[in-house]
């Protein structure tokens, strides 16, 4: 889908790009500039062989018939945006009822999941303050970053004393004899030293008020603009950064400044390219990526902790076992560990699309493998497998997928339905409780 603003392209996770192509396309088609396509081509195969993060783990290069080449997103969502100034933003593949409101609805489904990330920009951010109803992905992250900036300057922007150094008319501190002689052997009334001045021209307001007119120079909806404008009032005697690693090492983040953490980390999103991924190159200019396994993983970590936490002693991310004891080897680290009593349900959750059409719906042999390893190593009769439900699978929704063998190993497959997640907690509790 082409937003409405220029040079702004939305598609989904497997939605492809084509280059330059005029008259009606499939959905899961969009095309862009071929001088775009052809940048993004050459970021792709540039850094296939990169140490780094792989970009063809973003997206991969084919060609289809009739169409040509073609470039697929793959297993990250977010935002790229190349030197030219197009962005393109990959939304996941999320099965939404609604599918006049697709878009919208699968952005704010995206949000919402986003909070459960650990040590993450995302986590104060209200739904309902957003316009997610009007606005793209990017200026939906710079309205959060304002929000943040906001509730940080209301709480008064911090202080503290800085060592200052400058050749005054007066003497203040001590002198740096060196500098006083070099400098003052003709100007007598002058005097190099070295003071301490209570000054907010500290280095976590620097990297803020740099992040303010970057992002006042990037952004294009005239809310966030005017927003951006009175906060950088506030930031008058702060000097912006020259030297963005610097600035980010020398902060000191005490009591004091507990309220400046969420800021700097969304400051660190948008100077440092700090999100999941490592992608850069002249044609793209900056990257916020982010892979939805990780998301899935962490949202459901979360929405299961809240909802069965008062029934159960959950761990998540546990590493009590390896698949070998001698010598210890090859860590278990099954996503969701629900103990109660002496009894253990372990629960994996897998971003993968699975279709009813293909054999055993797509289920992976690796995966029931490594199902069939947790269940012997916790001791655990009941593992859950919990997939995200989309069009494919929707005719299993209530009642899943269970598979047994002769040793008391059970499987669960459950397909979870993002936009209605409280029905999908209900029917694996369900399923929980009548197996037990």
């Amino acid at each position: 889908m082409v937003n409405t603003l220029k040079n702004y392209y939305v598609i989904k996770e497997y939605d492809s790009l084509v280059r330059d192509i005029s008259g009606v396309l499939p959905p899961n088609l969009i095309s862009i500039p071929a001088k775009t396509f052809d940048e993004l081509e050459n970021f792709i195969i540039s850094h296939k062989n990169d140490s780094g993060a792989d970009a063809l783990e973003l997206m991969s290069i084919s060609s289809k018939k009739g169409i040509g080449k073609v470039i697929s997103a793959k297993n990250y969502v977010g935002l790229v945006q190349m030197s030219d100034g197009t962005k393109i933003e990959i939304l996941p593949k999320i099965y939404v009822k609604d599918q006049l409101q697709s878009e919208t609805i699968t952005r704010k489904i995206f949000l919402t999941m986003l909070k459960s990330l650990k040590n993450f920009a995302f986590k104060s951010f209200n739904n309902s303050s957003l316009g997610v109803m009007k606005n793209n992905l990017y200026e939906i992250f710079i309205q959060m970053f304002v929000q943040e900036a906001r509730e940080v300057t209301k709480r008064g922007i911090r202080s503290s004393y800085i060592q200052h150094e400058e050749n005054e008319k007066f003497y203040k501190g001590k002198i740096i004899f060196n500098e006083h002689i070099k400098r003052n052997i003709v100007h007598k009334e002058r005097f190099f030293v070295s003071y301490d001045l209570f000054s907010m021209n500290r280095s976590e307001n620097r990297i803020i008020k740099t992040t303010l007119k970057k992002l006042l120079n990037l952004s294009k909806d005239l809310k966030n603009i005017k927003d951006i404008e009175q906060l950088l009032i506030s930031f008058e005697m702060v000097e912006e950064s020259v030297n963005y690693e610097k600035d980010f090492a020398n902060i000191k983040l005490d009591r004091s400044m507990k309220e400046y953490q969420l800021l700097l980390e969304w400051c660190k999103l948008f100077l440092l390219n700090k999100s999941f991924t490592t992608f850069a190159g002249k044609s793209v200019a900056y990257a916020l990526l982010f892979p939805m396994e990780k998301i899935f993983e962490a949202y459901m970590g979360n929405v299961i902790s809240r909802h069965l936490g008062s029934q159960y002693k959950i761990k998540l991310q546990d590493k009590s076992y390896h698949l070998f004891d001698k010598p210890k080897q090859f860590s278990l680290q099954p996503d969701i560990v629900l103990e109660i009593n002496d009894s253990v349900i372990v629960m994996d959750t897998k971003w993968k699309l699975l279709n009813s059409l293909y054999s055993n719906y797509g289920i992976s042999q690796g995966d029931m493998y490594q199902m069939y390893a947790y269940s012997k190593k916790y001791n655990a009769r009941k593992i859950f497998l919990l997939y995200p439900l989309h069009d494919g699978v929707t005719g299993q929704i209530e009642e899943g997928l269970s598979f047994y063998s002769n040793d008391q190993v059970e499987v669960y497959v459950h397909f979870v339905d993002l936009q209605d997640i409280n029905h999908s907690l209900k029917q694996i509790s369900k399923r929980m409780k009548i197996d037990q």
